[in-house]
């Protein structure tokens, strides 16, 4: 999931996925595939399901999911066809160790960090940390998953850009909620473990940090640029 963590924002759920993943799909070799969808996705759709079933995603969140689908086939229609009956190739190649590695932080970081302390907070009865840290997580599961879709689904590098900007900047929002919840919780009033309050208030400020480079100082001055002057040098060439 780049998560947009990266170009196409995917971030990878397993190791031979993962220069996909947050850094997305659009960035790296295209994913394993188990009938039309990935293990990744299949993961990812997973965890979006058990958080929508336990009722933690707000109908706005499910809302802004809908729209992203809906809004990415006004694009291909409209202002970004493919240019092409077959994908797009990758923006960076498949070998890019930095890659890998960054996709690998994203995916500690803003899934299986969060993932954990979000059952952690189960056993421990902390009510509040779950449903600040969960929108994220449904959001970030959701990028996988679309970006999952844009990829298989034959759509143009600059819908394939699209997922993962689109959602990383909603879940900037999310993520500022989730750090305000950690930080003006009372610890008088805090029902979980004194550990416990330090460390969502750290992983908070971790994905805070992260997800605004990812966004401001990858996805936007780095990644756009590239998979747009790839998209119309391959139009300019076609025509």
């Amino acid at each position: 999931m780049s998560g947009g963590v990266g170009p196409s924002g995917d971030i990878s759920f397993h190791k031979d996925d993962s220069h996909e993943a947050d850094v997305g799909s659009a960035a790296g070799r295209p994913p394993r595939v188990l009938g039309f969808f990935s293990f990744r996705q299949l993961n990812s759709l997973a965890v979006v399901v058990v958080l929508s079933a336990s009722g933690m995603v707000s109908l706005e969140d499910f809302a802004f999911v809908l729209f992203s689908v809906i809004y990415m086939y006004f694009l291909s229609k409209v202002a970004f066809p493919p240019n092409s009956p077959t994908s797009e190739p990758p923006v960076f190649g498949p070998k890019n160790r930095i890659l890998g590695i960054y996709v690998f932080i994203a995916a500690v970081v803003g899934l299986y960090l969060p993932i954990a302390y979000i059952f952690g907070g189960i056993f421990e009865g902390d009510k509040e940390g779950i449903k600040a840290a969960a929108p994220h997580v449904f959001l970030l599961s959701s990028q996988v998953f679309m970006e999952g879709i844009s990829f298989f689904g034959g759509f143009s590098l600059p819908i394939r850009v699209f997922v993962p900007v689109f959602y990383n900047s909603k879940r900037i929002f999310t993520i500022v909620e989730w750090l305000r919840s950690e930080i003006y919780k009372a610890e008088s009033e805090y029902g979980g473990s004194l550990r416990r309050l330090h460390v969502g208030r750290i992983l908070a400020v971790a994905n805070m940090a992260f997800w605004s480079f990812n966004l401001f100082g990858f996805l936007l001055p780095v990644f756009l640029p590239k998979a747009f002057k790839i998209y119309y040098g391959n139009r300019k060439v076609k025509d």
